[in-house]
């Protein structure tokens, strides 16, 4: 027997922010809202679930799991000015200035990368 992936989960004192925040980002829509968390699904079918769980603390320290993600029909560059304009900021996690990737937070903190390298 083995464990199988369920869903993310990503902690957020402003629950429906984040949301909307990931629902615009990934192309995902609301899938249930029940006891304060909100479960988000794929509209293609294609990627993981993601539960936003509320949480009354702010977060304080680098994430120790993050999010790579792709552009997908477009470069990495308007995929990342895309994802500022939703309420992303740029953010600096050590990363050496030359490296093929671009480290953003969202509107909690939570940092992720765009991939500036195809597959």
């Amino acid at each position: 027997m083995t464990s199988r992936f369920a869903s993310l989960a990503l902690d957020a004192v402003d629950v429906r922010r984040l949301a909307d925040f990931w629902t615009r980002a990934l192309d995902y829509r609301i899938e249930e809202e029940a006891d304060g968390i909100i479960s988000l699904a794929p509209v293609d079918g294609y990627g993981p679930p993601i539960d936003i769980l509320p949480v009354p603390e702010h977060k304080s320290v680098k994430n120790r799991l993050h999010l790579d993600l792709r552009a997908d029909g477009c470069t990495g560059e308007e995929e990342v000015q895309r994802l500022l304009a939703l309420g992303a900021v740029l953010a600096d996690v050590g990363q050496e200035p030359d490296v093929t990737w671009t480290v953003l937070a969202d509107p909690e903190g939570n940092e992720f990368c765009i991939l500036g390298t195809s597959a």
